[in-house]
């Protein structure tokens, strides 16, 4: 590995870049996390050629306040295309389009002549706006947005700079300053200047675009209070943004949509019901509805998918779980009973069921369904029995667990009923984790050939715009799985089990009202 590229071995470098130097193309992705920005090429066949990442600062200056450093985003960004194409041994010309996925909720406000950032950026796990939610009503946003007022997404980040900065509320009524989510601000960027855009998925995480419509929703943006000369256009996931000017000059940039939503995409979940989980220090959960809009009755988000051009929308479910492998490194570094994260799994494996005990991890409230802030996390059943075995074997069972409680209020919702469930992200190479949420979910886990598939999706949706791979079926024959598990569990087990994870779970709501004084 140099400088954050990986290399092809060195026995066949030379051969292949001599072949890639002819008339083969490839499709950049540009995927921009929370964490990190990483380049990725990839062929026609959906393979990896090569990938350029970078680690970006995490700046918390008070408590509750997350901020990146959007100048610094952008410079990596330009740094880790070339490194990705030197990797590749590939020049300019070789490029057929780029894709960009990225964080979606994270707020960049910019001065219009300079191209400089007012501020930092305002992160999506920023809570400094939680006192202005109680303050917005939440039917209007819920049924406008499908999205709850919430601190989660762009509106009032992007209020609070307005009314924090110093005469930039006056500067953008001027249209001086913009505003963008991390696409926007990319776009923006690699276009030199030239296009103020965003796409339909990043939009509809703002809670100021209108679900139905597709625009801007002029309510919405009065009662924040946001003028609307700060605000992109709003464009589809997959069709020709501008060209790139500095890096990669003439390229099209031909797709941009939320990191999550890549996923989907890149894990050709195209039909109504079809579902991907991408676990991760979390667990994101998005099940395609199909054209239509379905509004939650149970806790989840309804949100857009993705749409390709001119076709209609593809509309999704959204259910977020807070704690995921983040609860694999409590155990590693809060309790010290494994050394590194891969060991929970070797260590679960000890036992073949949890000895009764259940862990609820609502380290940060509990997400969805419930949406429990001051939920807090419980261990239940407890006797001298209980070995560390046991409690490595509930810890993975809590994530199961939770993805379950998701999948019932995505199929009361859709009235879809989960068939499969595509799964993703650093926690998929757990086997045992695997097993255990098929068995939970009553349903197959596919973990697929390409770990990259929020990269996948940008690239897939850029390929498109530009004819590079000719339609979805397209896609499809690129996909390959790695591991698939199939319910094994007993049903009345489950059932049992599954009922006293729902006990469990009402321990940790009833140990914070308790704490509170609450009935």
């Amino acid at each position: 590995m140099r400088d954050g590229a990986v290399d092809l071995p060195r026995p066949d470098r030379a051969a292949l870049v001599t072949a890639r130097r002819g008339a083969e193309r490839y499709v950049l992705a540009i995927d921009q996390g929370t964490t990190s920005t990483r380049c990725i090429l990839f062929d026609r066949r959906a393979t990896v050629v090569a990938v350029a990442r970078a680690e970006h600062p995490q700046s918390y200056p008070r408590p509750g306040w997350v901020e990146h450093d959007a100048a610094r985003i952008w410079r990596d960004t330009r740094k880790l295309i070339r490194r990705a194409l030197q990797s590749a041994g590939i020049g300019d010309d070789q490029v057929a389009a780029i894709g960009i996925a990225n964080q979606r909720e994270t707020a960049v406000v910019w001065d219009r002549a300079t191209g400089v950032p007012v501020a930092p950026a305002i992160v999506w796990q920023d809570t400094r706006t939680s006192a202005q939610v109680a303050d917005l009503d939440a039917t209007l946003f819920r049924d406008r947005t499908g999205l709850p007022p919430a601190t989660y997404f762009s509106a009032l980040k992007v209020k609070w700079l307005l009314d924090d900065v110093p005469g930039l509320r006056a500067r953008a009524e001027r249209g001086e300053v913009l505003f963008g989510t991390m696409d926007s601000w990319l776009i923006w960027n690699l276009t030199g200047g030239k296009e103020h855009l965003t796409d339909v998925t990043n939009a509809s995480r703002t809670m100021l675009m209108d679900l139905a419509t597709l625009r801007w929703d002029a309510e919405l943006l009065e009662v924040c209070t946001i003028p609307p000369a700060m605000l992109p256009a709003i464009r589809s996931s997959s069709e020709v943004f501008g060209t790139a000017v500095e890096v990669l000059p003439g390229v099209p940039i031909a797709a941009a949509i939320g990191d999550q939503q890549a996923a989907l995409f890149g894990q050709t979940c195209f039909a109504p019901g079809d579902a991907k989980c991408t676990y991760g220090t979390g667990g994101f959960l998005l099940m395609n509805t199909g054209s239509t809009p379905v509004r939650s009755a149970h806790g989840l988000l309804t949100t857009v998918g993705y749409r390709i051009g001119a076709e209609p929308v593809a509309y999704a479910l959204e259910g977020s779980i807070a704690i995921a492998g983040s609860l694999v490194q409590w155990v590693r570094d809060g309790l010290g009973l494994i050394g590194t994260a891969s060991e929970i799994e070797t260590l679960a494996a000890t036992v073949t069921d949890n000895g009764g005990c259940y862990i609820v991890p609502a380290f940060s409230g509990l997400f969805a369904p419930h949406w429990r802030s001051e939920a807090r996390g419980v261990i239940v059943g407890l006797t001298s029995y209980i070995t560390k075995g046991h409690l490595a074997r509930a810890v993975l069972e809590a994530t199961a667990w939770q993805t379950r409680e998701v999948v019932d209020a995505m199929n009361a919702d859709s009235g879809l009923a989960l068939t499969g469930l595509d799964v993703d992200g650093g926690m998929t190479a757990d086997n045992l984790l695997m097993q255990i949420v098929a068995d939970v979910l009553e349903v197959p886990v596919v973990r697929p050939m390409v770990a990259e598939t929020v990269s996948l999706g940008a690239a897939y949706a850029a390929g498109l715009a530009v004819g590079y791979w000719s339609d979805q079926q397209d896609l499809r024959n690129n996909r390959h799985r790695a591991g698939r598990w199939l319910p094994g569990a007993d049903a009345a087990r489950r059932a049992a089990e599954y009922r006293k994870w729902q006990r469990a779970v009402d321990c940790a709501v009833l140990f914070s009202s308790e704490d509170q004084g609450q009935e």
